[in-house]
């Protein structure tokens, strides 16, 4: 089942801007080693499942994983082929706004090279560049 809020005010929001470094969820909190962004994007419900899938595989469920972004922002998109105008378009899915130096994902409970592959298998489902980091 896809990430998304369970109730908005509104279902179609304004694009709004990614411009700016993270100022919170920028710091390894809760486990031992955690994946950073490096790049600002959009990170769909989908990338986000599947890097959770990568981790949790990879750690042979073992350990504990933090997922520390949520969709909150709906977009949306027109048809194929359709003309200019008649409004915006229907929802497409929900998206999690990412900044540089975003903490991901976190883990703790395993050795450091299992972490490390773990969370470097969940960096190749991502559409951004990324870093390892640990919290000492």
């Amino acid at each position: 089942m896809a990430m998304m809020p369970e109730r908005v005010k509104y279902r179609k929001m304004h694009r709004g801007s990614r411009a700016g470094l993270a100022m919170t969820c920028n710091r390894v909190s809760f486990g031992e080693y955690g994946l950073q962004s490096l790049e600002r994007c959009w990170l769909d419900t989908k990338q986000i499942e599947a890097a959770r899938v990568a981790i949790s595989r990879a750690m042979k469920r073992h350990g504990k994983m933090w997922i520390r972004v949520f969709p909150h922002k709906s977009y949306t998109k027109k048809p194929l082929e359709t003309r200019m105008g008649k409004g915006k378009g229907p929802l497409e899915s929900w998206v999690a706004v990412i900044r540089p130096a975003t903490v991901l994902f976190e883990v703790d409970g395993v050795p450091e090279p299992v972490a490390r592959e773990s969370l470097r298998l969940a960096a190749t489902k991502l559409p951004m560049r990324t870093r390892f980091i640990s919290r000492h």
